[in-house]
């Protein structure tokens, strides 16, 4: 190969590389140039065209369809029937509520009764008689608990009537023995209508002593005060007296256990 071959074929060689370096400075070139201008680039094709900006449209909320007010209707329909059932379900508790009270009250009652026929103190009875009955029935209340304190028992009645027999039928002590004379010599012929009771002081000391062996002391009382001796058993009509007022007020309460409770 001789000089002027080899000197041919170094200038090709070299314009093509010159080439090729231009041709990439070219292209970075026309890059840079699209990328700082692109409505140029957006000509070309080579950046897609902006898309226009669409106003956003709120939609209103769908009226309501008829089946709505149906609907409503049906909820109110489903709201008073469970106020009616919770109404009846308040009467049914109420109801057994009053009874539970009435119950209470009636076993107060006669828990009372008997320890007041027994003689023997009420105790913790005293408490439950003012928390039932206190309010409505205060007096009632007061005169059982005043006897339960000053018990008097039935049969105590009896056997003191017995012993006060001759001093009833006898006279007052104020009476003069000529008022005594005459007292006795009228009982000995007796005189009166078939259907009344015999007034003399036996047949009166008689009666009072079957009302007060049947419990009926309120009536053996009465008979006793016609008694010439009624003056004489001042201690024993005391007694009765409170054991009248005391069965009173027992009746009251228990009256007013079956009635309400309180």
């Amino acid at each position: 190969m001789n000089a002027s071959t080899y000197s041919r074929r170094t200038s090709w060689g070299t314009r093509l590389l010159i080439g090729f370096v231009l041709i990439l400075a070219g292209a970075a070139t026309a890059t840079w140039a699209l990328a700082q201008y692109r409505p140029a680039a957006r000509f070309l094709g080579i950046v897609p065209a902006a898309q226009p900006v669409r106003p956003v449209v709120l939609t209103p909320p769908p009226t309501a369809a008829p089946n709505t007010a149906l609907g409503g209707a049906r909820d109110a329909a489903r709201v008073a029937q469970l106020e009616a059932r919770l109404s009846r379900v308040e009467n049914a508790t109420e109801k057994a509520e009053g009874s539970a009270g009435r119950a209470d009250a009636l076993v107060v009652a006669f828990a009372a009764r008997r320890a007041i026929d027994r003689g023997v103190a009420l105790g913790y009875l005293e408490n439950l008689l003012v928390d039932r009955f206190g309010s409505q029935h205060q007096r009632a209340v007061g005169t059982i608990i005043a006897a339960s304190h000053q018990p008097v028992r039935l049969n105590d009645l009896v056997a003191q009537y017995e012993t006060l027999g001759p001093e009833l039928r006898r006279g007052s002590p104020q009476d003069s023995w000529w008022t005594n004379l005459q007292r006795e010599l009228g009982e000995l012929i007796e005189v009166h209508s078939a259907d009344r009771p015999s007034p003399s002081a036996d047949a009166r000391y008689q009666r009072a002593m079957q009302r007060l062996s049947a419990g009926d002391v309120d009536q053996a009382l009465a008979e006793t005060m016609r008694l010439p001796g009624a003056a004489r058993a001042s201690d024993w009509t005391q007694k009765a007296r409170r054991y009248v007022a005391a069965h009173r007020a027992l009746d009251e309460i228990e009256s007013a256990a079956l009635l309400g409770g309180r």
